[in-house]
């Protein structure tokens, strides 16, 4: 999944510390977390071009729960995706309804109309809009230091999406940005969900079975495409989007993220998160040739400047 800016619905209880050898290596990893999030934006855009919502989220889907079997297989071992209550399964049937078929339909649906760089800066919301509803429905307090950083992302999005026109909000809001608006409530609920439902699950088998269940919703879906899609749709560049949306953009940077969470803690792996829309913009503008816009900088930093003060100040 595109977790870019957001966290997890399995907690870890704790944290090892890593060898002075090993933290160089554990800390390049964590930066290249936030290159493949941000790359996802970029294939999805080229997928987004060629494969309906439902069958492109389906593939991906289909590579992605083949890695975190892999995964769990070197970490947990394989017999591990039996260990889960009645309880834990109805769980991750939810998570894989939220945050995997609704935000792959809405995250699809949005890159086949707005350009990468864009929609990975309206994606920046997950933790703003996750804690707003944690504060609204769960009572969740927060600091002046944190709705000063909710404020300030809410208006760079505001400048990204109206182009630098504040006044032109409503004529700004189309088909796209209102669907990735929906991503982010979608992948909200997903962690949010998980937060109440998955207790004594590790992160990478919740995960697991959240796809496992996202593949099946995703793959009824895809049934009613199936008229609509041609060979002649799947080609090189979209094959090596769907692999690299399924194994590296989901399975590997994940595995990756929570060995951060399980050696450095959450807080300080966390802060890797506000580098996700910035290489989203810069690989938009790399390999799609996208536009760097004034509104579009100025908008960025001012969201990536309150998304970092949402993720690093506590309470």
């Amino acid at each position: 999944m595109t977790t870019a800016t957001a966290t997890s619905p399995a907690t870890l209880a704790s944290t090892t510390a890593p060898s002075g050898n090993k933290l160089w290596t554990l800390y390049l990893r964590l930066t290249c977390v936030p290159v493949l999030w941000g790359g996802t934006f970029i294939a999805g855009r080229v997928i987004s071009a060629h494969l309906p919502p439902a069958t492109a989220g389906f593939i991906r889907f289909v590579f992605a729960t083949l890695a975190l079997l892999a995964a769990l297989h070197f970490t947990e071992g394989l017999r591990a995706i039996t260990r889960i209550t009645w309880r834990q399964l109805l769980g991750t049937m939810a998570l894989g309804a939220t945050g995997i078929l609704i935000y792959n339909l809405l995250f699809f649906t949005a890159l086949s109309v707005l350009p990468a760089g864009r929609t990975s800066l309206i994606i920046a919301l997950n933790p703003v809009v996750t804690l707003l509803i944690a504060a609204a429905l769960l009572g969740d307090r927060l600091s002046a230091t944190r709705w000063l950083g909710v404020a300030l992302a809410l208006l760079g999005v505001w400048v990204v999406v109206t182009r630098g026109d504040l006044s032109q909000i409503a004529q700004s809001l189309g088909k796209g940005e209102l669907s990735m608006f929906g991503a982010v409530c979608a992948w909200a609920v997903y962690t949010l969900l998980g937060r109440k439902l998955l207790q004594g699950l590790s992160p990478v088998l919740a995960t697991l079975w959240a796809a496992i269940w996202g593949t099946l919703f995703l793959g009824l879906l895809a049934l009613r495409d199936i008229p609509h899609v041609h060979a002649a749709s799947f080609t090189p560049e979209v094959w090596a989007g769907l692999v690299f949306l399924g194994v590296f953009g989901t399975a590997v940077a994940f595995v990756w993220y929570y060995e951060g969470i399980r050696q450095l803690g959450a807080a300080r792996t966390v802060v890797f998160n506000n580098l996700v829309p910035i290489f989203g913009v810069l690989l938009g503008w790399l390999i799609l040739g996208e536009a760097l816009s004034v509104s579009l900088l100025v908008g960025g930093v001012t969201a990536v400047a309150g998304v970092f003060l949402v993720n690093w100040v506590k309470g």
